[in-house]
């Protein structure tokens, strides 16, 4: 199986590569375009600022890259950000697989949301035995709306989208590979998805 990790300016790179080392993979991590398109799955990990990333991303070519990808793709965290349509943060306007804006979380609360929480309303193969209200562990100060592409649900200051699919596109704005049993399934159940 050929698993390749998107390497740019904010990819948290290390810890998704380890990670499906436990599960029994090798990872490639690569900018180059042509060993991208060549993965059977590619993951697309995320922790920065929007703005810097999607500068990088048009700089290398890789948005334009990414949205021609037809294997399943799985963004994590502001992976999943820079999928959507928009951002605040830097005010920039992302690679548009999802219709989704993504939205500061309100001043009066304790932003970033940094911990443990659930995910509920689960409803894709990914999620394949994993039980409602199931915690995973999130890191950020900005949420994706939810929308018809919501696949998994959970709340800090108002309900958002933990989890997007379009097609062969997944995102989760938790960090499976720091989500402990949980995360692992996850990651196990993205990688048994069908081209």
């Amino acid at each position: 199986m050929n698993i390749v990790i998107i390497k740019y300016n904010a990819g948290n790179v290390q810890s998704v590569y380890y990670a499906l080392e436990r599960l029994g993979y090798t990872a490639t991590v690569s900018d180059e375009p042509a060993v991208i398109r060549s993965a059977d799955y590619v993951i697309f990990p995320g922790v920065g600022e929007a703005a810097s990333a999607m500068k990088y991303l048009q700089e290398k070519g890789l948005d334009s890259v990414i949205r021609s990808l037809t294997q399943p793709v799985l963004g994590i965290c502001l992976g999943l950000q820079l999928m959507c349509s928009h951002s605040e943060e830097g005010n920039v306007d992302c690679l548009g697989i999802f219709p989704q804006r993504v939205k500061r979380f309100p001043n009066t609360e304790k932003v970033p949301q940094i911990g443990w929480n659930d995910i509920f309303e689960l409803h894709n193969p990914v999620f394949k035995g994993i039980k409602e209200h199931s915690y995973v562990y999130f890191v950020h100060g900005y949420y994706a709306e939810l929308g018809e592409n919501t696949i998994a649900t959970t709340y800090y200051t108002q309900n958002y989208s933990a989890a997007l699919c379009k097609e062969n596109f997944y995102a989760m704005q938790f960090h499976p590979e720091k989500s402990g049993d949980i995360g692992e399934q996850i990651l196990r159940n993205f990688l048994e998805l069908k081209n």
